[in-house]
């Protein structure tokens, strides 16, 4: 285990203030962030730190060691951070946003230089997202998921269809006459013999969009493994195979022509888009312009 920064400037703030609320308050996160912050360095030291006494906590001798010991460093790390993550000149803040890569190329990475302040973009699973924009870690998150942290608050801003597409020269008139004339097992014998392409990280939206159409798990492996959906969307483009994937992700494509929308399916697969944000944050400007952005881009 290594020692983490943010332990230290929480242990400090609980030493200093006496209370776990006060500490989340100053700190922007929530208090079950603190309390994990404490938890976690008291593991790492191997000794308790505090003693919980009715509305305030009271430092152990062993705690009064530590503090003595790393308060100038703790002073030191916070003194940096200020000076390089905030210019005295141009006031930059910086936040931190947690998203699926494909969601940050198609919607974010081209605004990011024009920017006013500082972003640091972090990709991961949906559920570590939520704790960690729960403990302080992320300042907004863009997911289809909500949580259920009572520090957090969630808002929808746009919606994704997860949908069969095809590339612009593949030909896909034999499946169409089948599914027209409800032929579906037919229809999915012919699919499970064309091209194929998936990631690695995400099999999911093709097995959901099997089991909701043809009432069974895909049995087959894809043929091309790329690294991310809008990999799959480069290579249908202009050429041929199947993937399933969100619509969002290739609408210029699909009215382009370069990619073809093959089949919504019998039962269509709707995921509601949401923005992830503690209820308090020093950030509200910054990710208010985030959102902005976000919403600009779906509405086109």
């Amino acid at each position: 285990m290594m020692l983490n920064f943010e332990w230290l400037r929480t242990f400090k703030t609980i030493y200093e203030t006496g209370s776990l609320t006060v500490t989340a308050r100053d700190l922007y996160i929530s208090q079950s962030g603190v309390s994990l912050h404490l938890n976690s360095l008291e593991v790492f030291v191997g000794y308790k730190l505090f003693d919980r006494a009715p509305r305030k906590m009271v430092a152990t001798e062993r705690a009064k060691v530590l503090y003595n010991f790393t308060i100038e460093a703790i002073q030191r790390l916070e003194a940096t951070e200020q000076h390089f993550h905030k210019s005295a000149d141009t006031n930059k803040s910086t936040i931190t946003i947690g998203m699926c890569l494909e969601t940050f190329q198609f919607t974010l990475e081209q605004h990011i230089a024009s920017l006013p302040f500082n972003v640091s973009i972090k990709f991961g699973e949906y559920t570590d997202m939520q704790q960690e924009l729960d403990h302080g870690l992320l300042d907004l998150i863009v997911t289809p998921q909500k949580g259920n942290q009572v520090n957090l608050e969630y808002k929808a801003f746009s919606k994704e269809k997860i949908v069969l597409v095809g590339g612009g020269k593949q030909d896909s008139k034999v499946f169409d006459k089948l599914i027209r004339s409800n032929k579906i097992i037919e229809a999915e014998d012919w699919l499970r013999k064309q091209v194929w392409y998936s990631t690695a990280a995400d099999m999911e939206n093709l097995r959901k969009f099997w089991h909701l159409n043809f009432d069974r798990h895909p049995d087959f492996r894809p043929n091309y493994i790329v690294p991310n959906k809008c990999s799959i969307v480069r290579c249908l483009s202009n050429g041929k195979g199947f993937a399933v994937i969100p619509d969002f992700l290739c609408r210029q494509e699909i009215q382009t022509g370069k990619v073809k929308l093959v089949w919504e399916g019998r039962q269509v697969i709707e995921n509601t888009l949401y923005f992830g944000r503690r209820k308090k944050t020093m950030f509200a400007e910054e990710i208010n312009r985030i959102e902005g952005l976000f919403k600009e881009q779906v509405a086109t």
